[in-house]
């Protein structure tokens, strides 16, 4: 009688088919934005712009590899302990690592989901100021910093301000791919852990089938969705896939605070990782629980894995879980309607105006650039024109 146990560890499906899925979905989506601002013609410009593209491409699959490779040498030292040293170091920092990276990518993806809303409504400049200027072909030295001003500022900066300058500009340069290092890193040290505790547990021959199983079906999710994406106008990709990132950064935001909550109980039990005994009673905080069910663990069970890992879903609703998640929402309900006002009036209400003159100089700066952006392309094509009916 065939052993599926022996050749197949359902349990390594799951959580691998859940690390996969959630690193794909956001490197498909920027790179579905980028294959969006490909030009359709084969002008000088165009030319320029898709070199260009081609660079943010390597940085989203350099910082997703970069992320990949440092899980992999983290990892390796917390397997090596728990084979030859027989003490899984992991167990003691699982819920920390987890708990910190879900809250740091949440960050991350609210702030650039606010940036990827906005494509549209500004065009390629602001973006292009964002990513360090690289759509733009003036050299380095012609160009100017719409943050800085137009007062000629930049030669005075302090040593301090030099380095802030200069940290700013690599964050804006490699902006592309710090989102995918964070999560590949995330991602891929818990799986790679995982699978050593796994391995001690089940024979090594269940994990390479379930292994390639769980990469090919999650990476396949991942592709359908850019395929389908790129199907979709810019405006509608835009506002669909600000939508998608933010259901997940919500339940990041909420799977952190349920992760570092869960440690405080775990140390409240001497040590012990009640998470692994199942979903019954013992498994959570009786007093920090909102609500709770035996089954569909986030952690444990399936396809309810999946769940965990897009939308933050777990079978034990605390506290902290649960209006974490709620006030995310409302903080991002309530800057969204900041960001509305001030895209309308040019200017953030309740806030003085002497404390917001360099953002304004920014806006009014990069409205120029976008003005000058359409009157040059409106010359090309009137230019194009001529030589046609000439």
């Amino acid at each position: 009688m065939f052993d599926m146990a022996r050749y197949f560890s359902i349990q390594i499906f799951f959580i691998i088919l859940r690390e996969t899925l959630e690193t794909a979905i956001i490197i498909l989506v920027l790179l579905s934005f980028i294959k969006k601002r490909e030009p359709e013609n084969d002008s000088e410009n165009a030319g320029h712009i898709r070199k260009i593209n081609s660079g943010l491409r390597l940085q989203v699959w350099l910082g997703a590899i970069c992320g990949l490779l440092i899980c992999f040498a983290i990892g390796l030292v917390f397997v090596l302990c728990f084979y030859f040293i027989d003490t899984n170091l992991w167990s003691y920092t699982e819920r920390l690592w987890e708990g910190l990276f879900c809250l740091l990518s949440s960050v991350i993806i609210t702030v650039m989901g606010v940036g990827l809303l906005r494509i549209n409504k500004v065009m390629k400049i602001k973006w292009w100021i964002k990513l360090g200027d690289a759509y733009q072909n003036d050299q380095p030295k012609d160009k100017l910093d719409p943050a800085e001003g137009d007062d000629g500022s930049t030669t005075a900066l302090l040593a301090p301000e030099r380095k802030k300058a200069a940290k700013e500009k690599f964050s804006k340069k490699y902006f592309l791919a710090i989102l995918p290092f964070v999560t590949t890193l995330r991602e891929g040290l818990e799986a790679v852990v995982f699978m050593g505790g796994i391995g001690m547990s089940q024979p090594l021959s269940s994990l390479p089938l379930a292994v390639l199983a769980g990469v090919l079906l999650g990476s396949g999710i991942g592709i359908s969705l850019y395929k389908g994406g790129n199907k979709l106008s810019l405006q509608y990709f835009l506002i669909c896939s600000t939508c998608f990132l933010y259901v997940v950064s919500a339940g990041l935001l909420s799977r952190g605070v349920w992760f570092l909550e869960l440690e405080k109980y775990v140390r409240l039990c001497g040590g012990l990782d009640v998470s692994e005994t199942g979903s019954g009673p013992g498994s959570y905080d009786i007093a920090n629980t909102v609500w709770h069910v035996n089954c569909c663990n986030g952690l444990r069970d399936g396809w309810w894995m999946v769940a965990n890992a897009i939308v933050g879903w777990t079978n034990t609703a605390t506290y902290g879980s649960v209006f974490s998640y709620i006030g995310y929402w409302l903080f991002v309900s309530a800057w969204l309607r900041l960001r509305m006002s001030e895209e309308r009036n040019g200017y953030l209400p309740f806030i003085p105006i002497k404390w917001q003159l360099k953002r304004i100089r920014k806006k009014i700066r990069m409205y120029e650039m976008r003005r000058e952006h359409t009157l040059g392309s409106e010359a090309e094509r009137a230019a194009e024109a001529q030589v046609l009916e000439g």
